[in-house]
């Protein structure tokens, strides 16, 4: 007798916090399919093979914070584009840090300089 009426009451005790844990379980959402905080329109050229056009729509499909880096396309005086990413980091800031670090890797790599100067964060969520 006792052992049924214990498991009236885990049962119960059980079905309350199930309750109150579903609303804050469909708060923590997605960010996949975001563009987030925009900063300045980066330049992606029509051509969906280009490596910062694949770049760009990886960003966006990411589901945790992420950011996206490029530097300031100039038709006069830039014939190039630079960019990186940092994909599903801990937190915005981090994101940041990791798409400006890919994107600064880019322009050592190359062995190339902009006349804007550098990379700057296009967008991050």
């Amino acid at each position: 007798m006792k052992l049924n009426y214990f498991r009236r009451i885990a049962a119960s005790i059980l079905a309350g916090l199930l309750i109150f844990a579903l609303p804050g379980a469909g708060a923590a959402e997605s960010l996949a399919g975001k563009v987030g905080d925009k900063r300045f329109s980066p330049y992606l050229p029509g051509n969906p093979k280009d490596e910062c056009t694949k770049t760009y729509h990886d960003y966006v499909a990411a589901g945790g914070h992420s950011a996206y880096a490029t530097t300031f396309y100039s038709r006069v005086v830039d014939l190039y584009i630079i960019c990186g990413s940092g994909l599903n980091a801990p937190s915005q800031k981090a994101a940041e840090e990791r798409a400006l670090r890919s994107c600064q890797a880019g322009l050592k790599r190359w062995k190339v300089r902009t006349a804007s100067g550098g990379c700057e964060i296009a967008a991050s969520k």
